[in-house]
């Protein structure tokens, strides 16, 4: 017993921190089906959505994006009652672009923003996403996805019950976050903008009003050299330059359709 706890004492230290458990594997989500008769179909416009992350290390600041025609989906809501809105996010990354900004050492300051063409293939290397992995594996890894399953927290749960021409609560969004064929249950905070027309929704702006954060770990994304090919530096390796996890806002309007 002595002896277990010594080894898995060395392998923390050895690792920097206790093992990361794996996200369950997953090729992709479902929509949980409306939770009433009163809920509202609401569909993503392709042409106004945002999805960026953020990733912070000692000497190097990471800043990701796709543009607004990645983000599609659609979402169910219940104008009286916010806890019964269900719904599904879908982020392709199959344009998905890397900014970064340098600092020479810990403490020093930060360079201007670029964007390293390296960089970016490395990424895709760690999505295996890359241009060397096959058509059927890319379509999957391509996929991020948010399937919405509870809300809680809610500022206000009765639209009905506010006034004007937009109507805007905040609350808890839980569910399932899909990322390299892998899910998770995490949970974000979110503002809804309603925009009100008689006595129902016209459509919606959600954003982030905290970022989600993602363990590269947990997902299995780490340096490859290429498909399915692990790298000899660890991500532990490259914690000065790559943080562990990455800070993931988004921003959408659902309108209805």
């Amino acid at each position: 017993m002595r002896l277990a706890l010594l080894v898995m004492s060395c392998l923390v230290v050895a690792c920097g921190g206790p093992p990361v458990e794996l996200a369950s594997k997953a090729e992709k989500l479902t929509i949980e089906a409306p939770k009433s008769k009163g809920a509202q179909r609401l569909v993503i416009d392709a042409t106004g959505g945002k999805l960026e992350f953020d990733m912070q290390a000692p000497v190097e600041k990471i800043r990701g994006r796709v543009p607004p025609t990645a983000v599609s989906g659609e979402i169910f809501v219940d104008p009286t009652d916010l806890t019964k809105t269900t719904g599904l996010v879908h982020v392709t990354l199959s344009e998905l672009e890397l900014f970064q900004r340098t600092a020479a050492a810990e403490g020093q300051a930060f360079g201007e923003e670029t964007k390293n063409e390296t960089q970016n293939a490395h990424a895709r290397q760690w999505l295996e996403i890359s241009p060397d992995t096959p058509a059927d594996v890319l379509k999957k890894k391509n996929l991020i996805e948010f399937s919405l399953r509870e809300v809680k927290d809610a500022s206000a749960n009765d639209l009905t019950k506010l006034t004007g021409p937009e109507r805007k609560v905040t609350f808890t969004a839980t569910g399932e976050f899909l990322l390299h064929q892998r899910k998770a249950t995490k949970s974000v905070k979110l503002e809804a903008t309603f925009a009100w027309a008689g006595d129902a929704p016209t459509s919606v702006t959600v954003k982030s009003v905290e970022p989600l954060e993602i363990g590269l770990d947990e997902y299995d994304v780490r340096p490859r050299e290429g498909f399915s090919k692990l790298a000899a530096k660890t991500l532990q390796a490259l914690s000065p330059k790559v943080a562990s996890a990455a800070q993931v806002t988004i921003e959408f309007t659902a309108k209805s359709g």
